[in-house]
């Protein structure tokens, strides 16, 4: 067991066939080739020099393959950790400077130490609380600062250095006339081949095309012109050792990115995860992925590596190309290895305006159009999200903007928590003669003059307590109720404010001969602390295991003089023997409402159809 959990690699060994490794290897392949110029790209965009990106798409996937839970993620350099990369370090150094490179070491190591703490203490559930309309509007808002900072690359406009997004836009319509046409052509024609060949060839390495393409028209065109640049050629070896910066100076700086470039990482890895794992079926294990990935980025810190994460794209073609297990991703990091040996000093002919172009594909990619329009049209506190987080990072820092993202989203899932819908329940009779219980609508059932069945869907802790409490309150003082019972099937958790608020409710309502009763199979008898301080003060005898046993119990405890002028009569312990006839007419008049024997949903009468059994 202690080996399994420390190296869950040993779980995938065991599927390790002839078959399954000859899958592996063909789409360990395909990754190779596609992350060859998308490691050059990324790291471009990091500020970084190329083969900064090519050493990160060989060491991080290694280490996240060997430790996390996933049969499909593939780790490595992705456009969004580029960009926080860029824009956290950029502040303090200059981009593609020893110090630069030394601080981007240094808070990729801090983002490796941040995921594995966050791992170590099981918070893997907490991603589920952050709303996906940051990552989206995150991502979009970063996709044009993306392409904004290859302006200077397509257009051959020179740009002041540390410029804003406002800034570098205002100076680009201000100085049109100097434009390079050359740059620009090549960037063009790099764009619209890459474009072409993904039309035409889905599978194929369109970015690798693209960039071929706007080498050969850039040498042709060096004859014409002095004017284009190329890339400086990447090194021809594998990733060399290196150090982050250990100084109190730059962790009081990058601390806080690094916790950005932390929760942007992880929130990618496991949703890539997730999505990948709904079409093969595969369980995951979430706090698992957290230290996978923070082990990679520690340990890539020290091999040239700049902070990394899931990528959606390669992982995608990972289980697209047939890959069973994560050899897959070692099997990439390896043949990428060999190729960087082979054809890094190629990278001299290839034209920084080819390059721009590529990453101006790789940002219009990110922005997700259709989501944006969905999240628009009917989400009204997502959209706010997406806005908060999408003009945050334009306009204000990445990190800002991440951090303002996911502090709205948990505040709109705690308005919605504490505000839950209570709805009032009340008996139906069925033809096999049981009782079916549907939400109180208008003239559709009434409701015990004495005996209020409430239900409660969501956790009772301090956010949700005080709602709650008022809405009890307004049944004994508006109604003149005092006898309530909660279903309770879907409360899955009461912390000790609410348990402690039920408590004196229950007491209040005792004074006057009332109480609080719960009905759910397990709510007396769950092992927990607050379940226990319910049990030991409000008394066994106010928990049932059904609704039929809580209903007659409760019935016992009504006022028999109001019950002797009461027309109502909704309950089967409400009728004697000489009031059968009425319980007769009475199922018969529901009988034929049965078009009417569903739900109520805020008031709003639902009519019966497949839900209803």
């Amino acid at each position: 067991m202690t080996i399994k959990k420390f190296f869950p690699c040993t779980q995938w060994f065991k599927l390790l066939n002839a078959e399954t490794v000859k899958l592996d290897f063909m789409a360990g392949l395909t990754g190779a080739i596609i992350v060859l110029p998308q490691g050059v790209a990324f790291a471009t965009i990091a500020g970084l020099p190329p083969q900064y990106g090519l050493y990160t798409a060989i060491v991080i996937p290694i280490i996240a393959a060997l430790f996390g839970s996933s049969y499909h993620l593939v780790s490595g350099p992705t456009t969004a950790i580029s960009i926080i990369v860029f824009a956290s370090v950029s502040r303090f150094a200059e981009a593609g400077t020893p110090e630069f490179i030394s601080m981007a070491l240094m808070v990729t190591f801090l983002a490796g130490v941040y995921q594995l703490i966050f791992g170590a203490l099981r918070l893997g559930s907490l991603i589920n609380f952050v709303s996906h309309s940051v990552i989206t509007g995150f991502t979009a808002g970063s996709a044009i600062l993306v392409m904004t900072s290859q302006l200077k690359s397509v257009t051959g406009i020179s740009f002041a250095k540390g410029q804003s997004f406002y800034n570098t836009w205002i100076s680009l319509f201000a100085q049109l006339e100097k434009i390079n046409p050359y740059a620009l052509g090549i960037a063009l024609a790099t764009l619209a081949v890459a474009l072409i060949s993904k039309k035409i060839f889905p599978r194929a390495p369109n970015l690798l095309a693209g960039m071929i393409f706007g080498s050969i028209l850039a040498l042709f065109l060096k004859n014409y012109t002095e004017t284009i640049t190329f890339v400086a050629e990447i090194p021809a070896q594998l990733p060399q050792l290196s150090s982050p910066t250990f100084s109190m100076a730059s962790l009081r700086r990058l601390a806080p990115e690094g916790l950005a470039i932390a929760l942007i990482g992880l929130i990618e890895a496991t949703s890539i995860s997730r999505s990948i794992a709904a079409k093969s079926n595969q369980k995951l294990d979430s706090n698992q992925e957290f230290i996978a990935q923070g082990l990679a980025n520690i340990t890539g810190s020290f091999f040239s590596c700049y902070a990394a994460s899931g990528s959606f794209t390669r992982s995608g073609l990972n289980y697209e190309a047939g890959a069973k297990t994560p050899l897959s991703a070692i099997f990439a990091a390896i043949l990428l290895m060999l190729i960087v040996l082979l054809v890094a000093p190629m990278t001299a002919y290839l034209p920084v305006s080819a390059m721009g172009g590529v990453i101006f594909l790789v940002g219009y990619n990110l922005i997700n159009f259709k989501q944006i329009k969905e999240i628009i049209e009917h989400h009204r506190s997502e959209t706010a999200i997406l806005a908060v987080t999408f003009f945050g990072t334009l306009f204000v820092h990445i990190e800002f903007a991440i951090s303002f993202g996911v502090l709205l989203s948990l505040m709109i899932f705690l308005a919605r928590t504490s505000t839950p819908y209570i709805p009032s329940l009340c008996p139906i009779p069925t033809r096999t003669g049981s009782n079916h219980f549907i939400e109180v609508c208008e003239d559709v059932c009434a409701e015990c003059p004495q005996f209020k069945i409430i239900r409660i869907d969501t956790p009772i802790y301090f956010g949700s307590v005080s709602y709650i409490l008022n809405h009890i309150s307004n049944i004994i003082e508006k109604e003149k109720i005092k006898h309530i019972l909660i279903v309770a099937f879907g409360i899955n958790g009461i912390d000790l404010t609410g348990a402690e608020a039920l408590v004196n409710e229950n007491n209040q309502l005792r004074k006057i001969g009332g109480g609080l009763y719960f009905v759910d199979h397990d709510l007396a008898h769950k092992a927990s602390t607050e379940h226990q301080y319910l049990l030991d003060h409000i008394g066994q005898k106010h928990f049932f295991q059904s609704k039929v046993e809580a209903i007659n119990t409760i019935f016992q405890k009504l006022d028999r003089n109001i019950c002797a002028d009461c027309t109502v009569r909704i309950f089967a312990e409400c009728l004697s023997e000489e009031h059968n006839k009425e319980l007769l007419a009475l199922k018969e008049d529901y009988l034929k409402r049965e078009l009417y024997m569903g739900s109520c949903s805020h008031g709003k009468v639902q009519k019966k159809g497949a839900s209803h059994k």
